[in-house]
């Protein structure tokens, strides 16, 4: 039994053509009818197990997402890339090329994974990250990246904490609480980085 069909509702996305999909049985958190995500075929989402595509995720070309992966938000997966297992690809994500993430892996924020580049275990790539070529990525979190020579700096805060950042920098010291960077502050240290005073 289909657990989605496609609809009549299309949109065009890079030359092709999307539909979105529609749930025909309830499984895991869907309920039958939620509308889902734009897939160009059904090849690019299995109909088996709890994977899914959401909101404005958009999955086309060969890419495939299967097992119980999730693609949310405005994520796209597209080429021959997998997304498969438990794995997590949300935010403005680009999954593409042949990359594959699977496992516990996840890609958010406005990372991308492109090539032959392997996302697997627990890894995270976030942020502005890009994982190209032939990488494999097992475990840890990945966030940004460092083009060439570029200066990358380290500005204390005056407390426990270092922020990392890159380019034209102006920090003034505020004694309002930043619900943002305390957030932040707490995903570096759950996937297991140090904050340290310069």
């Amino acid at each position: 039994m289909n657990k989605y069909k496609l609809t009549e509702e299309k949109r065009d996305v890079y030359g092709r053509t999307l539909f979105q999909i529609e749930a025909t049985a309830s499984f895991g958190s869907i309920d039958k009818g939620d509308k889902g995500g734009w897939i160009e075929k059904e090849n690019n989402l299995s109909q088996e197990g709890d994977a899914w595509v959401s909101d404005n995720a958009m999955v086309f070309g060969n890419a495939r997402v299967s097992d119980d992966a999730w693609v949310s938000d405005n994520a796209m997966v597209s080429g021959n890339a997998m997304v498969y297992g438990n794995a997590r690809v949300s935010d403005d994500a680009w999954v593409s090329d042949n990359a594959m993430v699977y496992g516990n892996a996840m890609v958010y924020g406005n990372a991308m994974v492109s090539g032959n580049a392997m996302v697997y275990g627990n890894a995270s790539v976030y942020g502005d990250a890009w994982v190209f070529g032939k990488y494999k990525l097992t475990a840890g979190s990945f966030f940004g990246y460092q083009y060439q020579q570029e200066d990358i700096k380290h500005i204390s805060q005056g407390n426990d904490y270092t922020l990392i950042a890159k380019g034209d920098v102006k920090c003034e010291p505020t004694e309002e609480k930043d619900d943002a960077t305390e957030e932040a502050i707490a995903l570096l240290k759950e996937n297991g980085y140090k904050i340290t005073k310069d």
